[in-house]
């Protein structure tokens, strides 16, 4: 009778054991989201357009800093002569400041002469299509004053462009005629990526300001293009959309006579989604390719 009560016991106090016990959640402050676009990135995207005004008036720079030392040296021959200095000195940074914040505004510029480029097509239920897209992506993005534009062009390919009042989001015929709706709205997500990570500054003065290719590509951030799909992806949680998008893109030999086989293009190509409309074969060595960034996306 003792045996059978201690083993009662023993199996009460097993299922006790088992029964699922309360875990508290630890929460982390300083978790971050690796899909949400971060401040630093912002910040870096932002710096990198002022170290680049920087470096294009080092020369001077140079200039005015041997001079105002050279009279601030002369100081045992007459006090006015550092007082000179220190004044040129701060006459110069003054001046270089103005010059750098002014460099953010250039970009600001590419918009209108993008207007002035392209024919604006006349499809109405093309464009109640887009801005019914965009309307919805630019709230969720938190993105506002985008202007949509359907520009006549058989090439696949969009942009979103700083303006003097917001932004203008260009969107080819081509996309408009042949891509799916989630397609299109992949390409729109992608576009407002760029402006929450901060990109679209960098992005349109390498477009406005003359520089040689290599230099171009190193202000606009080679490569960030991927990042922005991770973006946009994420945000509207269907990776597949955008990557048929891409997937458009690649297999598409852009018609002779369309504006991304121009000279212009390439001076421009570092502000749309498909910054490499004119190559005609795919580079997987490189994160801009619109054929890795497809495969990418369809892996996730």
């Amino acid at each position: 009778m003792a045996t059978s009560q201690r083993s009662r016991n023993r199996r009460s106090s097993s299922s006790r054991d088992r029964t699922p016990r309360h875990v508290e959640p630890v929460l982390d402050p300083t978790w971050q989201n690796p899909y949400a676009p971060a401040a630093h990135e912002r910040h870096a995207h932002a710096a990198a357009v002022r170290r680049f005004a920087i470096r294009r008036r080092l020369p001077q720079t140079i200039i005015v800093g041997i001079v105002a030392l050279g009279l601030i040296a002369l100081v045992a021959m007459a006090w006015w002569f550092a007082l000179l200095g220190l004044v040129v000195a701060a006459l110069y940074a003054y001046d270089l400041r103005r010059v750098v914040t002014a460099y953010d505004q250039r970009g600001h510029t590419l918009a209108a002469q993008m207007r002035e480029h392209f024919a604006v097509a006349t499809n109405d239920t093309h464009r109640q299509r887009l801005a019914t897209v965009l309307d919805r992506l630019a709230a969720t993005f938190g993105v506002d004053d985008v202007t949509p534009l359907i520009v006549v062009d058989q090439g696949y390919n969009a942009a979103l462009v700083p303006d003097a009042s917001g932004y203008v989001l260009f969107v080819t015929s081509a996309v408009m005629e042949d891509f799916e709706l989630i397609e299109l709205e992949g390409v729109v997500a992608h576009c407002l990526a760029r402006q929450r990570l901060g990109l679209l500054a960098r992005e349109s003065v390498a477009s406005v300001v003359s520089m040689s290719s290599d230099a171009r590509r190193t202000l606009a951030s080679e490569g960030a293009t991927f990042r922005a799909d991770e973006v946009a992806a994420a945000t509207i949680r269907y990776p597949l959309g955008l990557a048929g998008a891409l997937r458009r893109c690649a297999r598409q030999v852009v018609p002779a006579g369309s504006f991304f086989a121009s000279p212009t293009y390439d001076q421009w190509r570092w502000i749309f989604f498909n910054v490499a409309s004119d190559t005609p074969t795919s580079d997987l060595s490189s994160l801009d390719d619109v054929e890795l960034r497809a495969r990418a996306l369809e892996e996730w």
